[in-house]
């Protein structure tokens, strides 16, 4: 997908935002922070504490990962936006959205002021998005609580309701009850997690209680009835593209002026919704004469199709096209 323009100009402010965050904080300690955190982060085990301490802690790791979580959220919403046109939040709560990225990725994709909350357990975090978010003249409404992420979360009525990369730090009881809050309050909830198999696990989860709820499916899927991919088989993600900071190739080394963040995610909502006719869920194939692209439909099935120079304006669309993008384009529908 091709960022919107007023989504590349947000991108833009973030990034020079977020590099004034190390001024003063030794390269080396940085990176040091980064990679503990990161080692956390991926433990398999629930923590009862926040992971991060303080403004170092938070610092480090928001130059480190608040550009691949908002260009993920920032793709999930478009894809969102795409399936509710005409539809525009009139406000938005973020869970567990620490420094605030999935703030930053609403007010990029749709223009304009709206109140805004983020929730998160880390008051270090909470206040560095504060901070952060004094560059960003959309994100002046925002109101950053302390609130523990789980069973007892309490969420007020809301148009948009967003999860990125907090259910892998939940038990299961407590991820069901966070789903089942946000189903309750908002009229659209969209939840991003890593792009892994078990991320994908814990979307597919949160999918079913969110159908189970009355919501209807608007991306990825192209359908609200079952996923089609036999548990086990396979995982449905996708990818975003990242520009690599300096903190980056410090701590992942490298030359590449970019990494792709893999992702998963579910949008669903109450809304009149209009999803796309199929979803491309691998790169496209792009050969001789011709494209191969692999599809989930509104059957629900997974199907591949071939889109050869004899399909003209198709096939040119179709070298055109991403992963993760709706097929066709809507202009062929």
């Amino acid at each position: 997908m091709n960022a919107p323009a007023s989504s590349l100009v947000t991108a833009e402010t973030l990034r020079s935002a977020l590099a004034g965050l190390l001024d003063g904080l030794p390269a080396r300690q940085a990176a040091q922070a980064v990679e503990r955190l990161i080692a956390n982060y991926r433990g398999a085990t629930p923590t009862e504490a926040p992971i991060l301490r303080d403004r170092a802690d938070v610092a480090a790791y928001a130059a480190y990962r608040m550009p691949a979580t908002f260009e993920a959220v920032r793709s999930a919403l478009e894809a969102f936006a795409d399936a509710v046109p005409g539809w525009v939040p009139g406000d938005h709560t973020d869970i567990g959205g620490g420094t605030g990225a999935a703030a930053w990725a609403v007010s990029g994709t749709w223009a304009g002021e709206r109140p805004v909350t983020v929730l998160d357990w880390a008051e270090p975090a909470l206040a560095l998005g504060r901070e952060l978010a004094a560059a960003n003249p959309a994100l002046r409404q925002t109101r950053w609580h302390r609130s523990r992420i789980g069973s007892a979360l309490t969420i007020e009525s809301t148009d948009l309701v967003t999860v990125s990369y907090v259910l892998n730090e939940l038990t299961a009881p407590d991820r069901a009850a966070l789903v089942d809050a946000a189903a309750g309050a908002a009229r659209s909830v969209v939840i991003v997690e890593p792009g892994t198999p078990d991320g994908y696990a814990r979307v597919i989860e949160a999918r079913d209680r969110l159908v189970s709820a009355g919501f209807r499916v608007a991306a990825p899927c192209p359908h609200s009835a079952a996923c089609p991919i036999v548990p086990g088989t396979d995982w449905c993600h996708f990818s975003a593209r990242v520009s690599r900071s300096s903190l980056h190739r410090q701590v992942k080394g490298g030359s590449l002026p970019y990494e792709d963040e893999k992702f998963g995610y579910v949008a669903a909502t109450r809304v009149p919704v209009a999803p796309a006719p199929a979803r491309v869920v691998r790169r496209p194939q792009i050969r001789k004469g011709q494209v191969l692209l692999d599809l989930c439909e509104k059957d629900p099935s997974l199907r591949r199709t071939t889109v050869t120079k004899r399909h003209g304006d198709l096939y040119r669309a179709a070298r055109d096209t991403d992963w993760g993008d709706p097929w066709p384009p809507a202009d062929d529908v």
